[in-house]
């Protein structure tokens, strides 16, 4: 049974193998596959053929785009200088009080916009208010010390003169005196004993000392009289010295009333209230920072590259664009270009003759004036970026 089995398979093998259609239809299929595969290489390479034409002149049109646009760019950035180095300037004024005190009345807050005058605070003004009533007192007090030596000069004009004609007719009187009293000395010593008497020789002799010292009493008046100019001069001087006490008390009245005016801080200048810090009730010291006024006047500070201010002049057109405000478009012209680099005005400048030697691109300051485009609602804070692009044609 195996045998016929086997004998089965076999003759099913012999039939299978026999069988030509079979053999031609197995030897079809490849040669059918092939064939599909071979148009399809070929097709593709025909369809690759095709497209290189296409390929090679969006190429040729991209490079042409890409040349054209360089071009363009150079053609229309040829004579503009720009540069992000650049950033909002102004003016800013410190307020700061003349005089320390307690602050007792604060009328203004961060940011506010503040108007030349205005006040912005006031410092209690009541020492100040007495030291300068004090300065009124003294200041009358030399002024009533001033009158009276024009008077004194006046009187010593008059007494002076008047002393010394008294003292010229008590030298007179005294003079007189005295040759009375040695007549009667010499009367009384040349007669003879018998016709006077010892007590009126003694009288006689005391009447001519008391005689003698009565005119050098009045030579020694008539000498303290005699300096009537000098005199009458002093009396001048001491007016003098009451002018100069005066104007001094008149200057200490000035510097009272300033004090005082100090008490009151005004805004000096229009602009927007920065970096307050005081508040109501602090003790301010004379000269302490209280806050900054920000003035409107607002310029564009650039750096630019030493390279590019070859061909930067004074009043060449500026177009100005600001990162915190796109829709700004601001119209400028160049100012001024700074006559020196940033570097060479910083606290430490560099030594370049020293040492090794590496060569930086340096930036110099160019001051650019905004000429129209600002927005008032939109101020331009200090020190923000923009980018300026200048007409160097």
């Amino acid at each position: 049974m195996a045998e016929d089995d086997q004998q089965h398979d076999g003759g099913q093998d012999n039939h299978r193998d026999d069988d030509p259609k079979a053999s031609d239809k197995k030897e079809a299929e490849p040669a059918d596959q092939g064939s599909e595969d071979k148009k399809k290489e070929e097709k593709h390479d025909a369809d690759r053929k095709a497209s290189k034409p296409y390929v090679k002149i969006g190429l040729v049109l991209f490079l042409l785009v890409l040349v054209g646009g360089g071009f363009y760019f150079w053609l229309t950035t040829r004579g503009e200088e720009s540069t992000d180095d650049a950033f909002t300037s102004g003016r800013t004024i410190t307020v700061a009080p003349h005089v320390a005190g307690y602050v007792v009345e604060l009328d203004v807050n961060d940011n506010e916009f503040v108007h030349e005058g205005q006040v912005l605070l006031r410092i209690d003004p009541r020492d100040y208010q007495a030291t300068r009533d004090q300065a009124q007192a003294t200041l009358d007090q030399s002024k009533g010390q001033l009158a009276s030596s024009r008077f004194n000069v006046e009187v010593a004009r008059q007494t002076f003169p008047g002393q010394l004609k008294q003292a010229q007719g008590q030298l007179l009187l005294a003079q007189a005196q005295q040759f009375r009293a040695e007549t009667d000395y010499k009367r009384q010593h040349s007669i003879e004993r018998a016709a006077t008497s010892q007590q009126q020789v003694d009288y006689s002799t005391a009447a001519l000392d008391q005689a003698k010292a009565q005119v050098l009493q009045a030579e020694g008046q008539l000498q303290q009289s005699s300096p009537v100019v000098p005199n009458i001069g002093t009396t001048q001087t001491r007016v003098a010295q009451q002018t100069a006490s005066l104007a001094q008390a008149q200057a200490q009245v000035v510097q009272a009333d300033l004090n005082l005016g100090w008490t009151v801080i005004r805004a000096p200048h229009d602009g927007w209230i920065a970096q307050r810090n005081v508040e109501r009730g602090n003790y301010v010291q004379n000269g302490q920072s209280l806050f900054s006024i920000v003035e409107p006047d607002v310029w564009i500070t650039a750096n630019f590259k030493e390279t590019q201010i070859t061909r930067i002049r004074a009043g060449q057109s500026v177009n100005i664009s600001v990162d915190a405000y796109p829709q700004l478009k601001l119209r400028g012209h160049v100012d001024s270009v700074q006559l020196g680099s940033g570097a060479a005005f910083s606290a430490f400048p560099p030594e370049n003759a020293t040492g090794n030697f590496v060569k930086i691109v340096q930036r110099v300051p160019v001051k650019v004036i905004i000429d129209s485009g600002l927005d008032p609602l939109a101020p331009l804070p200090l020190g923000i970026s923009v980018e300026p692009t200048v007409d160097v044609k």
